[in-house]
């Protein structure tokens, strides 16, 4: 990809939004705008009787509250599976054993670069959670069916959960 004028227009605590011009083929040069983000991880806990943790979280962007994993951004040179064990007590309280990769997702490609690695939690154990000051997070138990249905019919709408929630249960078969 050939890109040129590079700028970066918006530097902020989780973002940053770079503007330049990407050549696209024999069709020249056009603007484009990137939400530049380090990334980050989500995490989905399996516990031994088939039932997983997600949480419910304020998300203003949505308006209100979300049924999701547990997730979090990645700091600075930090390693995705060091980053989801982190995570996973922040926002939870558990420790896994276990991460087992369920691979990648970019969560907007058209413009935004954020990768999320997700994992399968299992081996866990119940610590206290650790949540931001920040955060309205509240842990909820249910069975992988019930959150499979709940992704299907649209009460879960989180890409990153409905992606993590299928690959786990497609490990299942």
């Amino acid at each position: 990809m050939e890109t040129r004028n590079g700028t970066m227009v918006f530097n902020g605590i989780v973002v940053a939004i770079e503007q330049m011009e990407v050549k696209i083929g024999d069709k020249g040069w056009h603007p484009y705008q990137i939400v530049r983000h380090p990334g980050g991880v989500g995490i989905l806990p399996l516990h031994e009787d088939g039932t997983v943790t997600l949480i419910r979280q304020l998300r203003p962007a949505t308006g209100g509250f979300t049924l999701e994993l547990p997730a979090g951004r990645l700091c600075p040179d930090e390693a995705p599976d060091r980053c989801a064990h982190r995570e996973l007590m922040e926002e939870t309280g558990l420790l896994a054993a276990e991460l087992i990769s369920l691979g990648c997702i970019y969560s907007s490609p058209g413009f935004l670069d954020e990768r999320i690695h997700l994992f399968l939690a299992t081996g866990l154990s119940q610590g206290e959670p650790q949540p931001e000051v920040y955060e309205d997070i509240e842990p909820v138990r249910l069975s992988l069916d019930e959150a499979l249905a709940m992704a299907m019919d649209g009460r879960i709408a989180d890409g990153k959960t409905i992606t993590a929630l299928y690959r786990a249960h497609g490990r299942k078969k």
